[in-house]
């Protein structure tokens, strides 16, 4: 920038509204690198050469589900059913559209959401140049709405994973993907908080905030920064019907990043447990905890003889630090600890009393105590349960019974829907169930779909089926 442009852009930042001054000074400040903004051939800033190094990895997806058909009386009668040999549920095939971002080019993955691809029976992925692929599902983790893809193309190009934990609020982004299905399109924003959770998307939550524009479409889309990397994976939307109101969440390409090794390596995530129950921390408890801030993970309840009793946690200790890095809240800490494998050292920064101790321990597999041979769900084909025996330390944990699933058929609906080996189910529709006999009778009788609540490591999570 010459000297004689910088005299005149305060003059002319005045008449701008704050955020697009504050977004043209940005920039025309010198780039430090040749992915950052530059000015075009007129000398206007621009951001298309870092859009066209990134959109080549960013591709459209296409899937055909099966739905229920509209309810009708009639299928509610089992006779009828028999009579005409209809299927206990009719269906009709739909298509839906999404988003997805390529991560690796040699080996062909693609990072998506999970709802985007859920129940898929086909999955089509069409790259910028309009190349178009069958894609292999190569596994899904509800938890984080995270799903990997596999595709057979050659000269593919891959978006480089950024480090999500180092955005700042303020930070400018971009976000790609393929609204409405209309094709690709690129908004921009900033990042408008961090650590955001409570959304009730699956489980594991600790979501990017932005205000560049999502749309239903993006889903699966990519968050970059001004570097050209991938720093979160566009996923929800806060809006009248789904529309974009300039709050849109990301998934931080940390955790994506943690679910897709996973995945690639074990075909699911491998969740483990290290025997606590937390909470964020109360405002009134600040003071009497001698606490410097409200940051950080209350930890309100430790079970007897698990990895957190045997290290030495306590009921009121302040989970600040996991493996060097800080904790804002609850959320965050139950998203790392979800993803860190069964048999990983951690090491927890605490405060007790208002002094500061590190504590290490090592994450557990999760608890299982079942009793007899594990039979199929007729009504989720995949799946074997085996019911809890009574009396055992999992029994009273859950203050009753419940069923262990047993084994998850691969590409079978229950693997599809979210189910894992070692899940623990206690409720359908937040009904207790104890027995395989209780499961599947409440399945029977939820014609318009259910909810299932399971217990998958230290924490809770709900399937919602339809």
């Amino acid at each position: 920038m010459t000297t004689r442009m910088a005299k005149h852009i305060p003059l002319f930042l005045k008449h701008l509204r704050p955020a697009a001054a504050a977004l043209l000074l940005g920039l025309l400040l010198p780039a430090p690198t040749a992915a950052q903004p530059a000015t075009d051939a007129r000398g206007l800033p621009t951001l298309a050469p870092l859009v066209n190094q990134v959109t080549p990895a960013v591709v459209n997806i296409s899937v055909v589900t099966r739905a229920p058909m509209e309810d009708n009386p009639l299928f509610r009668d089992p006779f009828f059913r028999r009579f005409f040999n209809l299927p206990d549920r009719p269906q009709r095939k739909e298509q839906a559209a999404g988003s997805g971002v390529i991560v690796d080019a040699a080996r062909g993955f693609v990072l998506t959401n999970n709802h985007v691809i859920k129940d898929a029976e086909q999955i089509i992925v069409t790259l910028k140049d309009r190349r178009s692929f069958p894609a292999k599902l190569v596994g899904t983790d509800p938890g984080t709405d995270i799903a990997v893809l596999q595709i057979p193309a050659q000269n593919l190009s891959a978006l480089r994973i950024g480090d999500s934990d180092a955005l700042q609020v303020g930070d400018y982004v971009l976000a790609i993907g393929n609204p409405f299905g209309i094709g690709q399109t690129v908004t921009s924003g900033i990042v408008s908080a961090l650590g955001r959770s409570g959304l009730s998307v699956e489980g594991y939550e600790d979501f990017i905030q932005t205000d560049a524009s999502i749309n239903p479409g993006n889903s699966g889309g990519a968050l970059v920064d001004l570097r050209g990397e991938l720093v979160g994976i566009n996923t929800a939307i806060i809006g009248p019907a789904g529309g974009n109101v300039g709050i849109g969440f990301a998934v931080p390409s940390a955790m994506a990043r943690a679910v897709m090794e996973q995945i690639v390596r074990h075909g699911e995530v491998r969740r483990g447990r290290l025997g606590i129950e937390m909470a964020d921390v109360p405002a009134e408890l600040q003071r009497k905890l001698r606490l410097p801030t409200l940051d950080g993970a209350l930890i309100a309840k430790v079970e007897d003889g698990s990895p957190a009793d045997r290290a030495g946690l306590r009921e009121g200790d302040v989970v600040t630090v996991l493996n060097g890095r800080p904790i804002r809240s609850s959320g965050e800490l139950r998203a790392r600890l979800g993803l860190t494998p069964v048999g990983e050292e951690v090491e927890l920064g605490i405060l007790r009393n208002g002094a500061q101790q590190r504590i290490r321990t090592r994450i557990a597999p999760p608890q299982t105590a079942s009793n007899g041979e594990p039979q199929p769900v007729a009504q989720l084909p995949g799946l074997r349960v085996v019911e809890i025996e009574r009396g055992s330390p999992l029994f009273q944990r859950l203050r009753g019974g419940g069923l262990v699933v047993a084994t998850v058929e691969p590409g079978s609906r229950a693997l599809q829907a979210g189910f894992r080996p070692g899940d623990i189910i206690y409720a359908v529709n937040r009904r207790r169930v104890q027995s395989v006999a209780e499961f599947q009778g409440l399945l029977r009788s939820s014609d318009r779909g259910y909810t299932v609540s399971l217990l998958r490591g230290d924490f809770n999570l709900t399937i919602i089926l339809r």
